[in-house]
């Protein structure tokens, strides 16, 4: 006959105290004992006791499920929703928020669920689902700068929090990046190592860290001398990337430094650099954005402006779970600092 599961009778038993302050305990009740409280930990590993989830939710009113929104601005047809998703996870920048996002979640027992909101009908679903509870708050990475889902949020009193600032102000807690600054290490470091015919790859401009990005790169050309920066848009893609250098390379054949607003136009901007006979970095220095997987493996490897997007994503979980708690009711902002990594492109 198998072993009957723990009860929290067990787990009192053992610590030598009422099953009231064990289910406080377990429950996250905060008036608790530190001391009492450890006691109470050790014994419930001690006995091998495991929460009833269902249960636990009942008392908490808490589903310990937190919802990561992927939204963006567009009325899409469903072939596009699904070019939608399939950019989405081809690209190394979500798999690194998502990586920072579990990476907070997991010890603490709470799980990602996620959700597509990329068109009205989505976004309606999505609000309809987080109305009847399906998670207990949402974590928001929007694609575009008029993207209206964390309106909708705090209109709804959704605790919610998104990784990058709101191109409208909304009452919302984020994190974000220094994009400006990060930019201006690009454009700083190809200008010491001599490049005067300076271009540049932006990501979508509908984006506000593409925007960013760019006002600060114009910046510190235009503070340095350099009044004109010509500019081609990508995509934030490989082929994008490619496109744009091209686009660049015919107009002015004479480049001799590039910065490219994410890691992946970089290395197509490598690869076509490659394949008209420039070398790279000794005829065109290369400078990236992001320090993703793909500045490592690009050839030669990429010199970029790190963005700690694993800590970002860990941070803003952990922001959304104080407000899920209470224990944080304004909202705030995180504002992370980049850095110049610098290999062999540039």
């Amino acid at each position: 006959m198998s072993r009957q599961a723990p009860t929290l009778e067990d787990v009192a038993r053992e610590a030598g105290v009422s099953r009231a302050t064990v289910s406080r305990v377990i429950n996250g009740v905060r008036n608790v004992d530190p001391g009492i409280q450890e006691v109470v930990r050790q014994a419930v590993e001690r006995t091998g006791y495991a929460p009833n989830r269902a249960a636990r939710s009942l008392v908490t009113r808490r589903t310990q499920t937190v919802a990561l929104i992927v939204s963006g601005a567009g009325d899409t047809s469903e072939g596009e929703q699904s070019a939608f998703t399939a950019r989405v996870f081809a690209d190394p920048f979500f798999g690194r928020v998502v990586a920072g996002v579990v990476g907070y979640l997991r010890p603490r027992s709470m799980h990602p669920l996620l959700m597509f909101a990329e068109s009205p009908e989505a976004r309606q679903q999505v609000l309809s689902d987080l109305r009847q509870g399906s998670a207990d708050g949402a974590l928001v990475v929007s694609t575009h700068a008029d993207d209206p889902m964390p309106a909708l949020l705090a209109d709804a009193g959704v605790p919610a929090v998104l990784f990058a600032r709101p191109s409208r102000p909304v009452p919302l807690s984020y994190v974000d990046l220094a994009h400006r600054d990060g930019a201006r290490q690009a454009a700083e470091h190809l200008l010491r190592r001599g490049c005067r015919r300076i271009v540049t790859v932006t990501g979508p401009l509908r984006v506000g860290a593409s925007q960013d990005r760019l006002a600060g790169f114009r910046d510190t050309m235009a503070r340095s001398g350099h009044p004109y920066v010509p500019v081609a848009e990508g995509g934030f893609t490989l082929d994008s990337g490619m496109a744009a250098m091209s686009g660049l390379l015919a107009e002015h054949p004479d480049v001799d430094g590039v910065f490219a607003a994410n890691d992946l136009m970089a290395q197509g901007a490598c690869q076509v650099l490659r394949e008209r006979g420039r070398r790279v970095p000794d005829d065109v220095a290369v400078v990236g954005f992001d320090d993703s997987s793909v500045a490592a493996t690009c050839r030669p490897a990429l010199t970029t402006v790190r963005q700690p997007v694993e800590e970002m994503a860990s941070t803003m979980a952990a922001l959304l779970d104080e407000h899920i708690q209470g224990l944080r009711t304004d909202p705030t902002s995180v504002i992370f600092d980049p850095e110049l990594v610098v290999r062999e492109s540039a």
